[in-house]
């Protein structure tokens, strides 16, 4: 099975307008929470008058997220993130953060006019953004002595794989992202250099 995915290429922003209430609507490639956390505070820098600042992220393959989050922002439950959501997922699109950014205009739309524009507004960015292909990475959890760290090290620069966190104790405890494609061969460095890992899921 092919594990590589679509994500997004970059930033886009497309903007609509629905009986007078504005709605720009942002998507970026994401891999972590943080990444979310610092696009969104961007954009409440960006437009601190809005009304709503609505969300939906997935991290990690369309059908297997690692990780997925939506939030309404005030607007009534379920009118607003998972619409958004609903259409990050329909697009097969992983590693990607959509905010809607809504200017209230006074006229209200009621809740399915709601679930349509921000759904539409997702649909703007989703249809316009270009794609790249990412390449699917498992996360293990390593535990090792000290000395053990370097050779570990080494062997994630010569794979393509990542050390994203280290801690420090009695041990050296490490999370790696690993290629899919480079898994067996991780583990199979681990069992000879007798190092303590488990894969996530």
């Amino acid at each position: 099975m092919n594990k590589n995915y679509p994500v997004p290429a970059g930033y886009l922003e497309r903007e609509t307008e629905i009986k007078k209430s504005r709605f720009i609507a942002r998507i970026a490639h994401v891999s972590s929470r943080d990444e979310v956390r610092a696009w969104l505070d961007q954009a409440h820098r960006d437009h601190p008058d809005a009304r709503h600042i609505c969300w939906a992220y997935q991290l990690g393959r369309p059908g297997s997220a690692a990780e997925a989050a939506m939030n309404d922002d005030g607007e009534p439950s379920g009118t607003a993130g998972k619409p958004i959501l609903g259409v990050i997922q329909h697009k097969d699109m992983g590693d990607v953060l959509v905010m809607v950014i809504r200017y209230f205009g006074g006229i209200k739309l009621g809740a399915g006019g709601l679930v349509r524009a921000y759904a539409g507004a997702a649909e703007s960015v989703l249809s316009a953004v270009d794609r790249l292909l990412q390449q699917a990475m498992d996360v293990v959890d390593v535990t090792m002595g000290f000395a053990d760290e370097q050779p570990l090290r080494h062997w994630c620069d010569t794979h393509e794989a990542l050390v994203v966190a280290v801690e420090y104790g009695a041990s050296v405890k490490a999370r790696v992202q690993v290629p899919a494609d480079h898994s067996e061969a991780f583990a199979a460095f681990c069992e000879a250099q007798k190092l303590d890992y488990r894969f996530e899921r």
